[in-house]
């Protein structure tokens, strides 16, 4: 390879410019080193003109396919709705581009199952999907404490994702395209407990759930809080929750029971360690999104993926796999293949009100 080869950014394309896909394309224009934002994709005018003022050195592409075919793009990064994100990896990898994907892989076993196929046709080329709490740090720092037996054998992991309730009822417009919570929420949570415990394989389930606030859910066979219990190989269990109508912000946090002890991560949310006190009591004030929450995890994940590549790109294989394992142990296509196929038996459970055995 060219010395010019090896110097030259990672030039990424961005298609999707929702309020997630903003904030990569944030990421990658200025904060990631390495890495150029050469272009970005949209089909709704809105988005294109939120680029053309926030990132105007980036191309803009109303077409996919467009996209792929510049010839100055060398990996894409996909923040579209979850339908499409298996056939667009797809289609990336045989327009030889590097992939990344924001969860899920797919809302469908098999379509996952193709993905993993396929990639395995292009092993030079780097593909991720974006399970970030694997790079947040206090996930990161719990995982090596329980790789160190810190707390014995873990066995059991509570985990939850509870979003601030919005008013404007954004859930339900986006319900037709979610999976449902359990795909759109708890798939986090599912990634996590498998990695923390080891990645068992997923025995049976039973999921079940409520209409507190959004009625309009009903309409799609969806809840905005639901409640799971996973069962495991080897005898180890996962319990979730997930909810849209948080007062308080966004909520997520893990525990991890083992044989000699306990782990917990993000119990008390905080956006800072200020403590307020007045006639109200005392309290901390919390964050109030995901992104705020995971900001560091998000900007640390870029940052992963744009090593790894670089490192295939200089025909370093080992060197990729240390920079993707150091900073946070990023999931593999099979472990989203695994957290779609738990996420979806949750959804039949919840739908059927039965256990469902995987």
């Amino acid at each position: 390879m060219q010395a010019n080869e090896r110097v030259r950014p990672l030039r990424v394309g961005v298609a999707g410019l929702g309020r997630l896909g903003r904030r990569h394309a944030l990421n990658l224009a200025y904060r990631v080193p390495g890495a150029m934002l050469a272009a970005v994709c949209s089909p709704l005018d809105d988005d294109l003109a939120w680029a053309r003022e926030a990132i105007s050195e980036a191309r803009q592409y109303r077409d996919y396919a467009e996209l792929l075919a510049d010839p100055a793009v060398d990996a894409v990064w996909l923040v579209t709705p979850s339908a499409l994100h298996a056939q667009q990896i797809v289609a990336a990898l045989y327009a030889g581009k590097h992939v990344f994907c924001e969860k899920p892989l797919s809302l469908d076993v098999a379509e996952c199952e193709r993905v993993v196929e396929e990639a395995r046709r292009f092993p030079a080329q780097q593909v991720t999907i974006g399970f970030m709490r694997r790079f947040d740090s206090s996930y990161h720092d719990a995982f090596s404490k329980l790789r160190a037996g810190a707390i014995g054998r873990p066995f059991l992991v509570r985990s939850q994702t509870c979003d601030l309730n919005d008013p404007d009822g954004f859930f339900v417009r986006f319900a037709p395209g979610s999976g449902g919570i359990f795909l759109d929420c708890t798939v986090h949570d599912i990634d996590v407990a498998r990695w923390l415990l080891g990645k068992p394989r997923a025995t049976r389930v039973f999921a079940a759930g409520a209409v507190a606030l959004h009625e309009g859910l009903l309409e799609f066979g969806d809840v905005d809080n639901g409640v799971a219990i996973c069962e495991f190989e080897g005898g180890k269990l996962a319990m979730f929750y997930a909810s849209r109508t948080m007062a308080h912000g966004n909520d997520t946090s893990s525990e991890v029971i083992g044989t000699a002890g306990a782990l917990a991560i993000g119990h008390l949310p905080r956006s800072n360690r200020v403590e307020i006190y007045d006639a109200h009591g005392v309290r901390s004030e919390c964050t109030p999104t995901f992104f705020d929450r995971f900001e560091e995890a998000f900007l640390i994940e870029a940052q992963a993926f744009v090593a790894a590549v670089r490192a295939r790109r200089d025909g370093e294989a080992g060197v990729a796999e240390d920079a993707a394992a150091s900073a946070g142990q990023g999931a593999t296509l099979e472990d989203a293949l695994e957290a779609t196929r738990i996420g979806c038996a949750l959804r039949e459970s919840l739908r059927t009100g039965q256990a469902v055995t995987l």
